[in-house]
């Protein structure tokens, strides 16, 4: 059976060597791909200021934080929450950095999991689209409507949907010539193998949208590429 744990973090500012920290882990637990419905949530105690730019992403204020858990209070939990599981990551680099950061402050090992980072895997699936987590839901439909700011748990649910899709929206053998895993915080990336859908999408044409269609395509000439086309669909059905 394979575990993995989808993560996003949210942080006072972009660099943890320059001072800033950890104030938001979100996690959500797919075992065999699948959501299962566990997930690992807390906002924390940065010991610090949380800047205005930053306020304005996350909508976590220095005050809402101030009473709220420090890292070291709940490292143990989130160690034992992920566990051994490959983590998937948008942008791992970026959370992978910051969570190593809070483990050695605290003398803990780094972590040293399997992960995917799924704009690498976009990337390699969408070469030249635009791979961020809004512009992959719209690619994709899938409803970030209560994305109004960012949020770990909202987000690691959202990159959830994505990343399935990702892996299985398409027959496409994701790889970069091997299936190489590697331990958190650089190397190889992990690619899932594809999976089939248990069912085709529904259309999203109408019926009448097709008859304007079919009416469009006869105004054009005979020689139309169109009409090609549409021989091809006919033919399918």
């Amino acid at each position: 059976m394979t575990r993995e744990i989808v993560l996003d973090t949210e942080t006072t500012g972009l660099s943890h060597q320059s001072g800033d920290r950890v104030v938001e882990i979100g996690c959500v637990e797919l075992l065999n791909h699948i959501p299962t419905g566990r997930n690992f949530h807390v906002y924390l105690n940065p010991e610090r200021d949380v800047p205005d730019e930053a306020f304005r992403v996350h909508g976590l204020s220095t005050e809402f934080l101030r009473d709220k858990a420090l890292f070291a209070a709940e490292a143990d939990n989130f160690l034992e929450f992920i566990g051994d599981a490959t983590l998937v990551i948008h942008n791992a680099d970026f959370d992978i950095g910051f969570l190593n950061f809070e483990l050695e402050r605290l003398r803990k090992p780094r972590l040293s999991n399997q992960v995917i980072d799924t704009v690498m895997v976009a990337r390699q699936r969408h070469p030249g689209a635009r791979v961020s987590l809004d512009a992959l839901c719209k690619h994709y439909g899938i409803d970030n409507s209560k994305r109004t700011l960012h949020g770990a748990l909202l987000d690691s649910e959202i990159l959830a949907d994505v990343y399935l899709e990702l892996i299985g929206g398409r027959q496409v053998a994701l790889s970069l010539g091997s299936d190489t895993r590697t331990e958190a915080g650089g190397g190889p990336i992990v690619f899932a193998p594809a999976r089939r859908r248990p069912l085709p999408l529904a259309p999203r044409l109408s019926d009448a949208e097709l008859k304007a269609h079919a009416v469009l395509v006869g105004t054009l000439g005979a020689e139309a590429i169109w009409v090609k086309y549409s021989e091809v669909s006919v033919a399918a059905e």
